[in-house]
């Protein structure tokens, strides 16, 4: 059986440099924008009884002229699910109910209503089982084909390079997932979405892991590309009192979708992770008319 400790080290590296990645590009547009604001970092622990090594992580969070509020948060937490939890879990059981997990999670709300805000999350799990699982969609409140097209053109040209069917699955399946049942609307214009990316093979999975964990690495990068160059189109833009009503509802219906049907908040929860870290996916500001 192999011992993923060394492979959760390496993945966890990469979610931490991404991280400091992406914030020196967030930082980079308020310096464009005339803004000296920066990201303010908080490191937490977990706690678990009986469990001297349960891990933690970092909350980072911006606010600032363009991004009003802009979260990255990645943690590495070791122990059991709760009874009752470790059945929904890929691998986990009831007899089993331990696990490892290290990601990184973004999301973006943006001061300017015609900037689209958005999720990123990479991670990787092992239970029972070892997989990679994350993905990136985009939410503006006001759309605009180019910036839809220029997304989904990003993320289509890293799953290419991996399986040529992926793309076209991972697209249906952030569809399928960012979907309000309740409000039958999209939560945004979609991205990909992947989960239970299995680690398996007559090597014990590494050929598998290597695999996986190169194409989760292009998901970050495609993500890091593509949206500053999406944020500095938008963020002059001119906008009136009714773009940022728009802007106020449509925050109101992510809301709803992150504290109703997201499986990382109900994870984030059910596994003691940082409520700060867990919740910082909500916006700053919402409304309901």
């Amino acid at each position: 059986m192999t011992d993923w400790t060394p492979y959760t080290a390496r993945a966890k590296d990469w979610f931490e440099s991404l991280r400091d990645q992406i914030c020196a590009a967030f930082e980079a547009i308020e310096r464009e924008a005339g803004s000296d604001a920066a990201f303010e970092y908080t490191p937490w622990q977990r706690e678990e009884e009986g469990n001297d090594s349960p891990g933690g992580g970092t909350r980072s969070v911006m606010k600032g002229k363009v991004f009003e509020k802009v979260g990255v948060n990645v943690s590495t937490v070791h122990g059991n699910f709760a009874p009752g939890f470790a059945d929904t879990i890929n691998g986990a059981s009831e007899e089993n109910p331990g696990f490892t997990a290290t990601g990184i999670s973004l999301v973006a709300h943006m001061a300017n209503p015609h900037v689209p805000a958005v999720h990123m999350n990479t991670r990787f799990l092992v239970t029972g089982k070892a997989w990679f699982g994350g993905g990136a969609d985009l939410n503006p409140p006001i759309p605009y084909d180019d910036d839809t097209e220029q997304f989904h053109a990003a993320f289509r040209a890293a799953c290419a390079g991996h399986n040529p069917t992926y793309y076209d699955r991972f697209r249906k399946w952030a569809d399928d997932y960012f979907f309000i049942p309740h409000r039958g609307v999209s939560r945004g214009v979609g991205g990909i979405f992947y989960d239970h990316l299995e680690c398996d093979g007559d090597d014990g999975g590494v050929a598998a892991w290597e695999r996986n964990f190169a194409f989760t690495q292009d998901v970050g990068k495609a993500f890091l590309d593509v949206y500053p160059r999406i944020v500095r189109r938008r963020m002059g833009a001119e906008f009136t009192p009714e773009d940022k009503r728009t802007q106020l509802e449509w925050r109101g219906r992510y809301a709803e979708f992150n504290l109703v049907y997201d499986r990382g908040t109900l994870f984030g929860l059910k596994t003691g992770g940082n409520i700060d870290a867990i919740l910082m996916s909500l916006p700053p500001e919402a409304t309901w008319s």
